[in-house]
């Protein structure tokens, strides 16, 4: 395997660090929607409480998965663009829905900005190169 210039093998390792930073600042951000979900859990009524919980827990599960992906940003195939396929999915509903949805506003800025998160960590990370380690598995 040919050996590449020092500056290369360290832009390599600031990109792959700037990625998981960016992924670890997003888990953050979704561990908060968590805690602040708990509150409206609480509150729910019996119409909404079920859609609350599972709004909370899927909060959880994206902490999770970003800090799967910042632990190894280049062994999930297919989990770095279901992520952010989710999140620019949720960003073009809520910009849809526009003002007269509640919620549509935050969940626009809050997602928008986690898709915009994702993708510069997806190409810092190289994400795409899980598809050919999954190959050689």
């Amino acid at each position: 395997m040919p050996v590449r210039p020092p500056s290369v093998a360290g832009d390599g390792r600031v990109r792959e660090r700037a990625a998981r930073t960016l992924l670890v600042i997003a888990a953050l951000g979704a561990v908060g929607a968590v805690a602040g979900a708990i509150g409206a859990v609480a509150d729910a009524g019996p119409a909404t409480r079920m859609v609350e919980t599972w709004r909370m827990l899927g909060f959880g599960v994206f902490a999770g998965i970003f800090l799967l992906l910042a632990y190894r940003p280049r062994l999930y195939a297919g989990i770095w663009e279901l992520s952010i396929l989710n999140k620019l999915g949720l960003s073009l509903a809520a910009l849809s829905f526009g003002s007269g949805t509640a919620g549509a506003g935050t969940a626009l800025v809050a997602d928008g900005a986690i898709t915009l998160l994702l993708v510069a960590a997806y190409v810092l990370g190289r994400g795409w190169t899980a598809w050919s380690a999954a190959r050689l598995a």
